[in-house]
């Protein structure tokens, strides 16, 4: 049993408040325990099952100079196209939403498949086109590597891209 600091109430253990007089029996401190004296193993992993990690934007990729972007849903015969802009958000639209995505995925189930309503922005630069998940609830992945929320990954053509369970293809070409 634990013992209430203020009122001495007994609680069960595991228990995060006293039910008697709503003190916080757990603290920061007893949730944790120092890592120095614990062994540490290495981790292990099958590399063939794994695959490879997507790593943050960096440097330049390929130029994208007339290059024409297009977004495949995947599972239907809708492509979007982004053209005229620099930066596209996706996301879906809901009833007194105040910021709007460029994009409205509602009509492709997006609520059903877990895209948020700001869900991910792609942004195109002089030689690189790079996607950023944008802290969406039930996250990102690029070629099923789960996106680290506002950070810039680049994309290239053929990626296979999940905003939750939505899956879009995006293909580049040339004009």
């Amino acid at each position: 049993m634990i013992q209430c600091p203020n009122c001495q109430h007994q609680e069960l253990p595991g228990a995060l408040f006293c039910s008697e007089c709503g003190t916080q029996l757990v603290t920061a401190d007893t949730l944790t325990s120092p890592l120095a004296n614990q062994p540490v193993e290495p981790l292990e992993f099958d590399e063939q099952e794994s695959s490879p990690a997507i790593v943050p934007a960096q440097g330049p990729a390929v130029p994208v100079k007339n290059v024409v972007i297009s977004l495949h849903i995947v599972n239907t015969d809708r492509t979007l196209h982004l053209t005229g802009r620099s930066e596209y958000s996706l996301g879906r639209i809901a009833r007194g939403q105040p910021i709007l995505p460029d994009f409205d995925l509602s009509e492709f189930d997006a609520y059903n498949q877990g895209v948020s309503r700001l869900h991910a922005a792609i942004k195109v630069q002089a030689l690189r086109i790079l996607i950023m998940d944008l802290a969406s609830a039930n996250g990102t992945r690029v070629n099923g590597q789960k996106l680290v929320p506002n950070v810039e990954y680049p994309l290239k053509n053929g990626d296979q891209i999940a905003l939750g369970k939505l899956k879009i293809e995006f293909q580049t070409s040339t004009d």
